[in-house]
């Protein structure tokens, strides 16, 4: 099998790397490597931008600055994963980003939670300046192969088709839990499919 780039896991609000188990476990039976950073969300009063510094740290500190690897993002992860290639130039050294339930175009659940002092779910707001300002530069994100897995009964993400990108491949997954999108049997054996390919 040929040597394949190490994935990068990022996970949400309220969850920590282990919502990822059954995707690295997986990966452990064929030999892709993996890391899955826990992150501190602070209840989503930390901003996505300080939470991708950390991430930034983290991956210079285990791979150097020019190492290719691959990204894959769940939920607000996902926003991370995203932030990380277009505005400390991981797009630079990323072959493909795998986007699950990621509120791209953001969630009308934020839309309730005051800005202060959630900060980090306030930049998921729909047609929040983050979010904009983020779409401006979008085109970054062209030669990276992008895969956007979403489900129309996201209750968490809502609307869920506003997960997807502008670009890449969108792939609908019929399960009724947003935690379902990495945690179903079938919805993993898909996402280890787009993995090996």
């Amino acid at each position: 099998m040929e040597k394949r780039n190490p994935i990068i896991l990022i996970h949400g609000l309220w969850n920590t790397s282990s919502i990822f188990s059954s995707i690295t476990s997986k990966l452990d039976e064929i030999g892709i490597e993996y890391f899955a950073p826990n992150l501190n969300h602070s209840y989503g009063m930390t901003s996505i931008i300080d939470l991708t510094n950390i991430v930034n740290e983290l991956i210079l500190e285990k791979y150097g600055l020019e190492k290719k690897i691959d990204i894959l993002g769940f939920s607000m992860g996902g926003i991370i994963g995203r932030y990380w290639l277009q505005k400390f130039n991981g797009y630079k050294r990323t072959r493909r980003f795998i986007s699950i339930g990621a509120p791209h175009k953001g969630t009308l659940i934020a839309q309730l939670v005051p800005k202060f002092p959630f900060r980090g779910i306030s930049e998921m707001k729909i047609n929040s300046y983050f979010l904009r300002e983020l779409a401006k530069n979008e085109f970054l994100l062209n030669d990276i192969e992008c895969i956007n897995f979403f489900t129309y009964w996201d209750l968490m993400v809502f609307p869920g088709w506003w997960t997807n990108l502008n670009l890449g491949k969108q792939i609908s997954l019929k399960v009724y839990k947003h935690r379902n999108l990495v945690r179903n049997k079938s919805v993993v054996e898909k996402i280890i499919n787009e993995i090996i390919i």
